[in-house]
């Protein structure tokens, strides 16, 4: 009974940091091909969709990680802050999944003296990233949420 509940609750996290991870690598490779239109560059479709899919693969091994990251530390700190003061648990892994990522971004900064994505670097890019991050925090709380409702 235990394992097919830990089984569940890693699933579901990482349904969310999947999630998360292509919504935020999607926005990073449009903002940053919006840059370029912005300075002449004529980008087809197929160059789109071709830098879109390079992203996905290449932000992966570390972008997808410090989402993992984020989430992981977010959503343990949520979960007795959902129970203690009975809030909704969609508000609270959603915010949890924003704040995280946010948190993720503001840390690297100053541990690598540079912006990992090229994106953040405007407010909108980096609120942009931050909502993807929140919306991953949706997922899990929608996933948690089915699980909790079919046990009743």
């Amino acid at each position: 009974m235990k394992l097919n509940f830990y089984l569940r609750l890693c699933t579901h996290f990482l349904v969310a940091v999947i999630f998360a991870f292509i919504l935020a690598s999607l926005l990073h490779s449009q903002f940053v091909m919006a840059e370029l239109s912005k300075l002449g560059v004529v980008i087809s479709f197929n160059d789109r969709l071709s830098m879109s899919l390079d992203d996905l693969l290449g932000l992966y091994p570390t972008y997808g990680v410090v989402i993992a990251s984020s989430f992981l530390i977010a959503f343990v700190v949520a979960k007795p802050i959902i129970n203690r003061f009975k809030l909704s648990p969609y508000l609270m892994y959603f915010l949890a999944g924003g704040v995280g990522v946010s948190v993720a971004l503001f840390a690297m900064h100053p541990i690598l003296d540079i912006s990992l994505l090229a994106s953040t670097r405007s407010t909108f890019g980096f609120v942009c990233q931050c909502l993807a991050g929140a919306m991953g925090g949706g997922v899990f709380a929608h996933q948690r949420a089915q699980i909790h409702n079919m046990s009743q």
